[in-house]
């Protein structure tokens, strides 16, 4: 497998993953839904081997570039592979569709086309969570085996202060394929062990076996997949939202999964500047939407109990750092405390938070907190020397590259993030869509969190509804919004080219 290329050994992944949901389907009786996956497994394992024969022991030329390449292919192309076995099990569906909740699902998107989610039997939900929490370990492999060696996907901030010239020079020349397994070793023992310790927990929770396995999956992969097409008040209780709220903090921070400082666990976490930021958003973001629904409740005169006003303040909670962890998953509770508060839910608020997205190397999406901690101790010390001209700043080489180099790299991000945005906005208006609707839909696609849409928009327009342009937009923005844009334009540079 070492001598293999990456995209190869993708391949080879995705065709023993089909066996899951053949064998969970045969389990159930269900074998006209267990076939089209069985068969699948041998087919594109076959072709998989040929791809393997041909391509065996090829040396590319330029190894970052083979790097990037593989990276995108893997978000366009492996899907359409995924999409084959679905596509025969399920009726009703075209492949195109089937492609997109595929693209959707491994870009751990979870925005889908599957409305109601009922059409479709379980095996084919444990596939779409299934595929989102493969996608949600190959980003984190990818940022940290190609990605930080390159310096890319929230790396760039640390830059300055973190990577010598020659070092990076040694570390592109290097054999990809070893650090890829090397990182590999170390992250999926972790990936597996904390998606089996959540699974029974949920389980513990009064979840079933299957609906918590998809959670965990769902939850791990910041993917929110769901059965249900969301968190079903009489299957997911208010004990498994507890469950998953701490587990979501694993998106927040990469020191969760990496050790890159050497030292213990909670001496990492405490000197973590994104865990920081996380729970400043987490403090005060519910603290304001817990107020705002109180004051609308003084305003309806409402005398419902303080029981009630408790569970709203935990809707807030939850809400807040599952759109910050752009996992999109909205507390059953929702909907209580608006009609608790008689005010309109806060789409523009949850898509800040998916914008702001989680921790640089974690399964989460959107602009990432460590940019964001970069952008605010540039403004700190901005105003700092407003007061002071003549200081200097502290907090060692590695504060004062985040204030400067970090903080501008940032900045750029964000403005091509914006751009992006507009661009994807202008597009879908283009297909019919107004305003509100193009600017939820780019936004959720972007941020990588599809049920922010249905969130903001109340439902009224689903993925199912748009149009064949529209979803082919939303494809490619949610392959631009999981490799982010300073990857996409590395791939453009005329020096990436030369070997």
């Amino acid at each position: 497998m070492l001598k293999l290329p990456l995209f190869v050994n993708l391949m080879a992944v995705a065709c023993v993953a089909m066996l899951v949901p053949a064998i969970h389907a045969t389990f159930l009786d269900l074998h006209r839904t267990a076939q089209p996956f069985f068969y699948g497994a041998i087919l594109f394992g076959v072709l998989t081997a040929l791809i393997g024969l041909a391509t065996f022991n090829v040396r590319p030329a330029n190894q970052a570039r083979t790097q990037l390449l593989t990276l995108a292919a893997s978000f366009l192309a492996l899907p359409a592979m995924l999409a084959v076995p679905m596509w025969e099990a399920v009726q009703g569906f075209s492949y195109f569709e089937i492609y997109f909740e595929m693209v959707s699902a491994f870009t751990t998107t979870g925005a889908s086309i599957i409305d109601p989610p009922s059409r479709v039997v379980s095996p084919i939900h444990l596939w779409r969570a299934l595929v989102g929490w493969m996608g949600g370990f190959f980003m984190l492999l990818a940022a940290a085996a190609i990605l930080a060696p390159m310096t890319l996907g929230g790396y760039e901030v640390l830059k300055p202060a973190n990577t010598s010239a020659a070092a990076e020079g040694l570390i592109r020349r290097g054999d990809p394929n070893q650090r890829v397994f090397k990182v590999m070793a170390q992250l999926l023992p972790v990936y597996l062990a904390v998606t089996g310790v959540l699974w029974v927990l949920l389980i513990m929770a009064g979840t079933t076996p299957f609906l918590a396995i998809n959670l965990a999956m769902s939850t791990i992969a910041t993917s929110g997949i769901t059965p249900s097409g969301g968190l079903n008040p009489w299957q997911v209780r208010i004990y498994a939202e507890l469950v998953i709220f701490f587990f979501l903090f694993l998106a927040v921070s990469r020191q969760t999964f990496t050790n890159e400082t050497g030292q213990p666990i909670l001496k990492r976490l405490q000197e973590d500047r994104e865990l920081r930021i996380a729970l400043i958003f987490v403090s005060v973001l519910p603290a304001v939407l817990f107020l705002r629904h109180w004051i609308g409740a003084l305003e309806e005169q409402s005398e419902d109990d303080v029981f009630k006003a408790l569970r709203a303040f935990w809707r807030s909670l939850f809400t807040t750092l599952s759109f910050l962890t752009t996992t999109g998953f909205a507390s059953h509770d929702w909907e209580e405390a608006r009609a608790w508060s008689g005010l309109p839910t806060p789409g523009l608020l949850l898509a800040g938070l998916a914008i702001i997205g989680g921790g640089v190397a974690t399964t989460a999406g959107g602009i990432k907190l460590l940019r964001v901690y970069a952008l605010y101790k540039h403004s700190t010390r901005e105003m700092g020397r407003l007061v002071h001209p003549n200081s200097v700043g502290g907090a060692g080489k590695l504060g004062r590259a985040v204030r400067r180099e970090g903080a501008q790299i940032a900045w750029v991000f964000f403005m091509l993030f914006a751009i992006s945005v507009a661009a994807v906005i202008f597009l879908l208006s283009l297909t019919g869509l107004n305003f509100e609707a193009a600017s939820a839909f780019a936004i959720s696609a972007l941020s990588t969190t599809g049920p922010l849409a249905n969130v903001a928009l109340e439902g009224e327009i689903m993925y199912s509804d748009l149009s064949q342009t529209a979803q082919v937009i939303l494809i490619l923005a949610m392959v631009l919004g999981r490799l982010e844009a300073l990857a996409i334009i590395a791939l453009f540079n005329p020096d990436f080219w030369r070997t």
